[in-house]
């Protein structure tokens, strides 16, 4: 059987190698390698303009779509006003990644949405974000250092697509966000928790197809479990 082809939403950003120093359109490896031994085929999705306004083109070409961590969605998104915290942001892939995103859920096809990802799939729906969780939890346990992740537990509802595609109910997991669910989105359900403060850290919506969002990091140490199933899912398994 052919390869599953993954659009995997590519983030821009300032980068540096060799002599250059400029915005690049990037993905960290770690997700594509993780895809590539799920028996997937990454397809690098940069924003585009012409496929903001006309998505379906780009949804064509792809099984499944993958949504990954990134700098912060903007408030403007979700009809916020921007919180002292909000830095690096980019419209242009919010507006870009908010439209396949409509246009996937439209079609119900297969989606992940990971951190950034996860908080993006609730802005498609409707819903909203904390804008900065150390407000409300008092330090950024969720957010340690730049570059190192945090872990903790999460638990996760018995039965929903979050338990069934890590093939557990509790996990350790690794993250770095300093942000979180407000308001879920039109359809969407809460699906896990972390352990320690309650806050939600996986999302899904209602039905029987994959649109499934995590506010963790599984293509970090994990053991490929989670996009494993959405490669599977993309394959019509």
């Amino acid at each position: 059987m052919p390869r599953p082809t993954i659009g995997v939403c590519a983030a821009i950003e300032q980068a540096r190698w060799g002599p250059w120093d400029q915005d690049a359109m990037l993905v960290p490896r770690s997700y594509l390698d993780v895809l590539a031994a799920a028996g997937a085929l990454s397809l690098l999705l940069p924003p585009d303009p012409a496929s903001t306004d006309s998505p379906g083109p780009v949804v064509d070409a792809i099984d499944a779509l993958l949504l990954i961590g990134g700098a912060d969605i903007h408030p403007d998104s979700y009809g916020g006003d921007p919180h002292p915290e909000i830095v690096r942001t980019r419209p242009e892939r919010d507006r870009f990644e908010l439209a396949l995103a409509r246009e996937a859920v439209e079609r119900d096809l297969p989606l992940l949405g990971i951190c950034r990802g996860m908080q993006l799939l609730n802005v498609a729906r409707g819903g909203t974000l904390v804008q900065h969780l150390p407000d409300e939890l008092g330090d950024g346990r969720h957010e340690p250092a730049p570059g190192k992740f945090a872990e903790h537990g999460v638990r996760l509802e018995p039965g929903s697509l979050a338990a069934r595609a890590t093939g557990a109910e509790r996990l350790t997991v690794k993250t770095h966000h300093h942000q979180g669910i407000d308001e879920l989105g039109e359809g969407l359900v809460a699906t896990g928790w972390s352990d320690a403060d309650g806050i939600v850290e996986a999302i899904e919506l209602s039905g029987d197809g994959f649109a499934l969002g995590v506010l963790w990091h599984p293509e970090e140490g994990d053991d490929g479990r989670l996009i494993a199933a959405l490669v599977a899912a993309a394959s019509g398994a």
